[in-house]
């Protein structure tokens, strides 16, 4: 793995290495601008000749885009016991962990005399949640994006997730789906989900907001519907940035950055470290395991390409970094308290402190989200929490001392802004008062 010292990139370098993954969805747009007007004006008779061209002719009907209880009852069949308690134990995690993010559902104080205000919390009305699938299983996408929307009592969370080349839908995804308690499951993928989720059609009814993670089809999808539908975020590859010293043991740390590889050969690993020892270990580690894992060949290819050892002169100067960067993942192992690092980390999507920490667990069975921001976009919003599911809405109750005590300043400012009818809103029912009052 490359090793360098951080103080002697050039400007460029260090610009194209905090730039890194910018979305260039401009040799697909068209395509899927393509797909989504289709699926709009087609609705499912689309989704079904797409899928007949993609896994051959009656792959999928129209009557079978749904998923109907009898196969998600038949999954728990072909799904390991041990993994559908594995499951079990990281849904009561994620629950517990997004429970606790929930504000008051009514939460009033008092500004001025009789006059009162504060906020309402309410759930939307209906969110799709998007399950990558296919090819791969990733059940714990599932949990991630299904048990916010359930904690915050939205009452009609779909989801969609791509079949597999015989028509079915992944058994895991289906179990995951099924203990969070989503039933209304359909077996489309990419941007044709998208589309169905953001238009509807005749057996997906439209939903409010999309959630989730995605290949670039999906993502290219999600970017295009903006302002037809409500997203979470527009998420790229992978990533994790580990700051660490001489304290941290090298093994956990190459075990850290290969896991983070083996995602893609996009995905990126950064270590940043005070210690030249240390970084020569974990790159000579970091070989071995390359050289004995199954996909060795993809953990080599991303850390090639976008993989970095990089050397600081101390950890303020990794800190510093780690805030331009505004990584994903964000993992310290380094001889510092946790108030410390939390003091001086600003942007990160999640944190994790600590040799026994690390972000595999995270990733499953915690409790914090996985689905993150990316790219760069950790400067901005943290990860999918409760919060995205629902609407914070401002109520202000007033009684007539209220009015008189602020209603002056009001009016001044509207005057101020040339809005009379605004000013006059307020000084007519102070009048009336008067004028009720024989005055």
């Amino acid at each position: 793995m490359k090793v360098v010292r951080l103080g002697e990139l050039t400007a460029e370098e260090r610009r194209r290495l905090i730039e890194r993954h910018e979305h260039d969805f401009s040799a697909i747009e068209h395509e899927v601008a393509g797909i989504l007007e289709r699926v709009r004006q087609r609705g499912d008779e689309e989704i079904v000749d797409f899928y007949s061209r993609f896994l051959g002719h009656g792959a999928l009907t129209k009557e079978r885009i749904k998923v109907y209880s009898e196969e998600i009852k038949s999954a728990y069949e072909k799904v390991p016991e041990r993994l559908v308690d594995a499951l079990k134990v990281s849904a009561e995690n994620i629950e517990k962990f997004h429970r606790s993010q929930l504000p008051p559902q009514l939460s009033m104080y008092e500004v001025g005399r009789g006059l009162y205000v504060g906020q309402v919390a309410k759930p939307l009305d209906s969110v799709g949640i998007y399950v990558p699938g296919g090819r791969a299983s990733y059940p714990s996408t599932a949990l991630m994006a299904a048990i916010p929307a359930k904690v915050a009592n939205v009452p009609r969370v779909v989801a969609c997730t791509p079949p597999r080349e015989d028509g079915s839908v992944d058994p895991t995804i289906l179990v995951a789906l099924d203990i969070v308690g989503v039933n209304e499951v359909y077996r489309v993928g990419g941007a044709h989900a998208a589309a169905a989720l953001a238009f509807g059609t005749e057996t997906i009814p439209r939903v409010l907001k999309i959630v989730g993670p995605g290949g670039q089809w999906f993502t290219a999808a999600k970017r295009l519907l903006m302002g037809s539908v409500s997203i979470d975020m527009v998420a790229g590859p992978s990533e994790i940035l580990i700051i660490a010293d001489d304290s941290a043991d090298p093994e956990f740390l190459a075990w850290d950055l290969a896991a983070q590889a083996e995602h893609d050969p996009a995905a990126s690993s950064l270590l940043l470290t005070n210690s030249k020892r240390l970084a020569e270990e974990v790159s000579r580690r970091l070989e071995a395991i390359v050289e004995s894992s199954q996909r060795g060949g993809v953990i080599r290819e991303s850390l090639s390409r976008n993989g970095m050892i990089i050397l600081v002169d101390d950890l303020d100067e990794a800190f510093s970094f780690a805030n331009e960067y505004a990584a994903e993942h964000v993992e310290v192992l380094a001889d510092i308290h946790m108030t410390e690092v939390l003091s001086k980390l600003r942007n990160a999507g999640s944190i994790s402190i600590g040799p026994y920490a690390p972000v595999a667990l995270e990733d499953y069975v915690s409790g914090p989200n996985h689905i993150l921001p990316t790219s760069g976009w950790a400067r901005t919003r943290g990860g999918l929490s409760v919060y995205d599911y629902l609407k914070i809405i401002s109520v202000q109750l007033g009684e007539l001392c209220g009015l008189e005590g602020l209603g002056r300043f009001a009016a001044e400012i509207a005057e101020a802004e040339g809005l009379h009818a605004h000013a006059m809103s307020i000084i007519a029912r102070i009048k009336r008062k008067f004028q009720q009052d024989g005055f």
